[in-house]
């Protein structure tokens, strides 16, 4: 199998794993207690929190580990939502967000919340004078992604949060594609809450973490005990936590060097397809976009039945899916102005640290051969 769906999912790391395994087995004991299996554990989680605060560029106290980054998202859009009723019920985000984000915005509708949703452009960008003209007293928050996780356009975050901020306005980010593959500093983007999801930063699936900026106010979205703060009931997963804390601190290092890598092998890889395809169309932004995601419309070819057709050996994903028999191109794609026959052709590619150039030979061999 060559892999070349790294936003879907990455593969757990061998050095992560070797982190999980002590608290797999001897090291068992719960953070809230206090003999020194407990004390062990919250050792472990708050090392962990350190971890991850130094790669998002924030103070430990900061962060709050949930069970990933739908769960991060929630718990940012809804909590800020309802700890800020008295202040307003308006939403401002883009028409692109991944679901953990429409969902929640389209579940608040029905809770009384106004949604406005930013138009793209052709390349994926948000408009940063819509956005100026959306905000109102009744603004709230503003959750915008930082990296589209179809076509990799990266939004510019620091425009808008400096624009929300000018209004006293609450800024959330999804960052789930863009932590590990690019910089990210709450410092640098200005926002308030970012996401984060593990299991795109080669931990394991089921842990991610929230960045909440010190004094903002967050209803809670699980009740129990007072874990995490009081911010997030429930007994730590501490093999996980110590797991992302891990993947986090590797993620750190040498960093421009798996960027550069990314970026090697995702334009390796668009080189040769256009090589083989005529008429190849780039979906996303030729600059701003993440260094390892290229998705393009080969035209003439349905990406579905293409993905399907290769799937035993290679691993990427359509702009389409088949819904009762008929097919409905991607949400991001028809957002940003594209045909019906540029989301039936259209593929993702997202290249990984893993990734060989024996790997793009082979994965542009395969297609060629299947669509001949």
């Amino acid at each position: 199998m060559i892999y070349l769906d790294y936003n879907a999912t990455t593969p757990v790391e061998q050095e992560v794993r070797d982190a999980m395994l002590p608290w797999l087995g001897d090291q068992f004991g719960n953070p809230s207690s206090s003999h020194i299996l407990g004390t062990a554990a919250k050792k472990a989680v708050e090392q962990a929190r350190e971890q991850v605060a130094q790669l998002v560029d924030c103070m430990p106290s900061e962060i709050v580990f949930t069970s990933g980054g739908t769960e991060s998202n929630n718990h940012a859009i809804r909590g800020l939502v309802f700890a800020a009723r008295s202040r307003g019920n308006h939403i401002i985000t883009s028409a692109i967000e991944h679901p953990a984000v429409l969902e929640v915005c389209k579940y608040l509708e029905t809770q009384g919340s106004e949604i406005s949703y930013l138009h793209v452009d052709a390349n994926g960008l948000v408009c940063l004078a819509s956005l100026k003209r959306l905000i109102t007293s009744r603004t709230i928050l503003v959750t915008i992604m930082h990296a589209n996780n179809e076509v990799g356009t990266v939004e510019p975050l620091e425009e808008i949060s400096a624009i929300a901020r000018e209004r006293g306005v609450t800024v959330h980010t999804d960052a789930a594609q863009s932590i590990g593959k690019i910089p990210v500093s709450v410092k640098s983007l200005g926002v308030d809450m970012l996401s984060m999801a593990g299991h795109k930063l080669y931990a394991p699936k089921g842990v991610g973490a929230l960045y909440v900026r010190e004094g903002i106010e967050l209803e809670k979205l699980m009740f129990g005990a007072g874990h995490e703060r009081g911010r997030r009931a429930g007994t730590e997963a501490v093999p996980s936590i110590v797991a992302l804390g891990k993947a986090c601190e590797i993620a750190l290092k040498a960093r421009e060097d798996k960027e550069q890598h990314f970026k090697k092998m995702r334009d390796l890889l668009e080189g040769k397809l256009q090589e083989c395809f005529k008429g190849i169309v780039l979906n996303g932004h030729r600059d701003r976009r993440l260094p390892n995601t290229l998705n393009v419309s080969i035209p003439g070819v349905d990406a579905s039945s293409l993905v399907a057709k290769v799937g035993a050996h290679l691993a990427l994903s359509a702009g389409a899916a088949c819904h009762s028999g008929s097919t409905e191109i991607s949400y991001v794609l028809k957002a940003m102005g594209k045909t019906e026959a540029e989301g039936r052709s259209a593929l993702r590619f997202s290249t990984g640290r893993m990734t060989t150039e024996s790997d793009i030979a082979g994965a542009v061999e395969i297609i060629r051969s299947a669509i001949k």
